[in-house]
């Protein structure tokens, strides 16, 4: 009778082990690689937030917070975690 009631759980387990290796294990990279993303941004990368606009960094305060160029003389705050992708960066010019 208890081989019969460890049978049972058998499908379940194999069906936790599916979610975690197709849905949850993947969306923990992404969110790691998100906050490495934003951790690492400095002036002059290209961004575009999470409404779509794009920008470039300016100036990365504390706080969680980016001061941002999104046209000329137009600089806005946005949060740092906001910031949905990295366009290209721009090398300064010597």
């Amino acid at each position: 009778m208890s081989s019969s009631g460890i049978g049972q759980f058998i499908p379940l387990i194999l069906i936790f082990v599916i979610f975690y290796f197709f849905l949850i294990r993947p969306q923990q990279k992404k969110v790691k690689e998100h906050k490495l993303m934003v951790e690492n941004l400095k002036r002059g990368d290209r961004i575009i937030t999470s409404g779509g606009i794009v920008a470039t960094v300016e100036r990365v305060m504390e706080n969680d917070r980016a001061e941002v160029t999104i046209g000329e003389d137009t600089k806005v705050e946005v949060v740092r975690s906001t910031v949905q992708g990295l366009l290209n960066k721009q090398e300064t010019k010597k």
